[in-house]
């Protein structure tokens, strides 16, 4: 029986810095828009005054055009090199459905050494019907045995997991108030 603790990560702005990319792309359109390093939530809706559809479909289209080329969170991917063996891994995002695949292929391509599963939580667009098995991250988490540790940059997932008994741990983002360390500081607690 394998005893590491399991690590289950969140894909997009933990594993990769997907609203980064994003944002670069968006900030080239619109000078005027706030630093990365300004944005206070997470979807970034208040700052660029901007409706949650028309950012989800921004969203939507970046990852449709350029998930496949995002290069992994670089800090991360040095984590994984160095002391993944220690821990078994499992990838949990939420995406919508039809990006799922999209996703699963990026998650293996540069995580597929340690990171043996994928599970997504549908994130649901207009238009699109789906059978609701988890409400949430947690939910899900909550039915697949055990979970050492949740990594997540969304408080509201952290604060959910947390609820269920799972160590759940907010990875530091912009959006983040009350985590102000670096990416390799953060990591440093997972040794």
């Amino acid at each position: 029986m394998d005893c590491r603790p399991v690590i289950v990560w969140d894909v997009d702005d933990v594993l990769n810095n997907l609203t980064y990319e994003w944002f670069k792309e968006y900030r080239t359109a619109h000078p005027e828009a706030v630093t990365y390093e300004q944005l206070s939530s997470n979807p970034p809706c208040a700052e660029f005054q901007m409706e949650l559809s028309v950012y989800l479909s921004s969203l939507d289209d970046f990852r449709r055009r350029r998930l496949a080329g995002l290069e992994p969170e670089p800090e991360v991917l040095t984590w994984f090199r160095l002391h993944g063996y220690k821990f078994r891994h499992a990838a949990m995002t939420a995406v919508p459905a039809k990006f799922a695949p999209l996703s699963a292929e990026w998650v293996l391509r540069y995580f597929g050494l340690w990171l043996r599963s994928f599970h997504f939580v549908p994130s649901t667009r207009p238009g699109e019907e789906m059978i609701v098995y988890d409400a949430s991250k947690a939910d899900f988490m909550s039915k697949i045995g055990r979970v050492d540790y949740f990594i997540d940059d969304n408080e509201e997932n952290i604060s959910d997991a947390a609820a269920q008994g799972i160590n759940a741990m907010l990875f530091p983002r912009p959006w983040n108030s009350s985590s102000r360390m670096s990416a390799s500081e953060f990591l440093k607690q997972i040794q």
